[in-house]
């Protein structure tokens, strides 16, 4: 008997120290490893920050101090003798060995040490350590008050996957350089490092180009925007426009820099080309006697020619583009590109026959090898939708898989590199919540548990081929997001589902634990005044077909251990209603009216639903 006694008390504390270790921090992403500690560490005005004499790591140092002032009050001393060990300190010390992003974060009751061989692991460790800090840390203002404490922990921490991306689509809707600046921070906070900027498409190209003025001239705006979905053919009448300066655009990129963001161009190419088009007719295959800019959402007939004209566009485009993004990779588009055009075209239908293509579809691999001979003479590398596997993958190129997982499956077992951000699973302008209650969104539910639940790595590879997924991307099309505040609802909380999938281990990561941990992270969020979604907080309510007179309704909240009461008749539910215990029978006639109550209190707001 006082062996099953010790062994469940082993299984108890296991709980205690493993499972729910990370919620006594509750930091997201998760780091890889945590050591628990008594105690904690406090910053006041004679903490001393000491670091080496390194401009990368100065930078960063002086990024805490500036916070810190601002936040607190406090102007924390900065000194490079870090060769003797004194209380009261913060070290940012360098240290050979170590990954890019990897860092060690040590934290007891005399002092603060950050080690990483390079200064963006240092940046990573300084995120972790501001989610360790009282949440005001993330505040706007003053806080006079607050006793800057933080608690005891040693961190052991790096990425799981090297390209960690959000992405922002800004033709549909453009969106300002100040909120462009404001969401790699809010990126950066949750450690992604690649910022997918969606720039050009058929509904308005979004960047100057100066051996090209038509482009932002004319280019940018459109004359009017469809109301609803593409379907509704009911439009606003109004002009729609907007673009950045490459002034612009530069700072951008040095703002990014600054929080290790590496920011990817997108230029859409051959498909998705009206707005170009509209502007140089001379680079379609000539079928229409006019071209406008895309007033509606979709798929656009009209696409570039391949002829030499339109490659020299293009090529010019590309090295004004290359000129201002210092980045690896070049995003060329290469979807939903439809081939119509193409089989009418003279020319077309020629280059096929002299070079030997198959068909339209090998005429598009043609295209894309054309444009990744030059990127790549420029020491540049292409990236690009699944679809640039339709009629043979270009030698160098990397596949952004959307479609699902098969394009992603396909590359990486032709060992070429792969990002994963599939549609049903990593499109943040899915549907969060229950789409008869949401605004207008694109595509289905995607909930936050069933992002967060995903495994971007399929089983079907093989050792080596999972070597070739090198991350996944969180995609946000702007269709249905005409400001930034409908953008930051959209993203928020599902982007930090990403963040963790995309940073910690798959074997570290626990639903139950993560949403105890995103409880308390929405009070940074709130400190950060980001509108994110609180359908967190609210009971999901899903119907399924049993009989013809009937369906079965089972009730869900993601907030832990929140208890939830329903009502059948009408009436607003509260405590005293019926306590959801297991999915019950309703018929037409039946209104569902449901809340969750945590500790007395509602947590978020009435949701409803009855058979239609």
């Amino acid at each position: 008997m006082k062996k099953i006694i010790l062994f469940l008390f082993l299984i108890v504390a296991f709980q205690i120290n493993g499972e729910n270790l990370e919620n006594k921090y509750n930091i997201i992403p998760q780091p890889q490893k945590i050591i628990e500690r008594n105690g904690s560490f406090t910053i006041n005005s004679q903490t001393i920050i000491i670091t080496d004499n390194s401009k990368e790591f100065i930078k960063i140092v002086n990024q805490f101090i500036e916070r810190f002032k601002n936040v607190a009050g406090i102007n924390l001393k900065l000194t490079y003798d870090n060769n003797k060990k004194i209380n009261n300190a913060i070290y940012f010390l360098k240290k050979e060995g170590m990954g890019l992003e990897e860092y060690y974060l040590d934290i007891n009751k005399d002092h603060i040490i950050i080690e990483s061989s390079y200064p963006n692991g240092a940046f990573y460790a300084l995120q972790t350590l501001y989610q360790l800090l009282p949440k005001q840390i993330f505040g706007n203002q003053q806080f006079n008050k607050i006793k800057w404490e933080v608690p005891a922990v040693e961190i052991s921490d790096f990425p799981r996957f090297s390209y960690r991306g959000m992405h922002l689509d800004v033709t549909s809707h453009f969106m300002p350089a100040e909120f462009i600046k404001r969401y790699l921070d809010l990126m950066a906070i949750h450690k992604f490092n690649v910022f997918h900027w969606h720039l050009t498409d058929d509904q308005g190209w979004r960047i100057e180009i100066k051996k090209y003025p038509k482009l932002t001239e004319y280019g940018s705006i459109r004359k009017e925007t469809v109301i609803g979905t593409y379907k509704s053919n009911i439009y606003d009448g109004i002009p729609y426009g907007g673009f950045y300066t490459q002034n612009e655009v530069k700072e951008i990129i040095k703002y990014a820099s600054e929080r290790f963001i590496t920011i990817i161009p997108e230029i859409e190419m051959p498909g998705h080309a009206l707005a170009a088009i509209a502007c140089y007719p001379n680079l379609s295959c000539g079928l229409k006697e006019k071209y406008e800019v895309g007033t509606r959402w979709g798929i656009y007939k009209e696409v570039y020619c391949p002829k030499e004209e339109t490659f020299e566009f293009l090529e010019n485009v590309l090295t004004e583009i290359m000129g201002l993004f210092p980045s690896k990779y070049i995003h060329i588009g290469g979807d939903e590109c439809p081939k119509d055009s193409w089989k009418k075209c003279p020319h077309c239908q020629a280059l096929i026959k002299k070079e030997g293509l198959k068909d339209e579809f090998e005429l598009q691999s043609y295209f894309i090898r054309r444009i990744e001979k030059f990127v790549n003479s420029k020491g540049r590398q292409i990236i690009g939708w699944d679809e640039i596997l339709q009629g043979g993958l270009a030698p160098n190129a990397t596949v952004m898989s959307w479609l699902g997982e098969e394009g992603g499956i396909k590359a990486a077992q032709q060992h070429h590199d792969v990002i994963m951000c599939p549609h049903i699973k990593y499109y943040l302008d899915y549907y969060q919540a229950d789409p008869e209650r949401e605004n207008l969104c694109m595509g289905h539910l995607v909930p936050l548990r069933e992002v967060y639940d995903y495994e971007p790595v399929p089983d079907t590879l093989n050792l080596v081929e999972r070597s070739y997924i090198k991350g996944i991307q969180g995609c946000v099309w702007t269709e249905y997001m005409s400001t930034p505040e409908r953008v930051e609802y959209m993203v928020f909380p599902r982007a930090l589902a990403i963040s963790e999938s995309a940073w910690s281990n798959k074997d570290k990561k626990n639903w139950n634990n993560f949403a105890n941990r995103l409880e308390d992270h929405f009070k940074r969020l709130e400190q950060l005044k980001v509108n994110y979604c609180k359908t967190f907080y609210e009971v999901s309510i899903n119907l399924y077909s049993d009989g013809p007179y009937s369906k079965i309704a089972v009730l869900d909240i993601n907030s832990p251990e929140t208890k939830i009461y329903y009502t059948l008749d009408g009436s607003a539910p509260n405590e005293q209603s019926i306590l959801y215990t297991l999915p019950f029978v309703i018929n037409k006639s039946t209104k569902i009216s449901a809340i969750g109550i945590k500790n007395g209190k509602a947590v978020g707001k009435v949701t409803y639903k009855w058979w239609r």
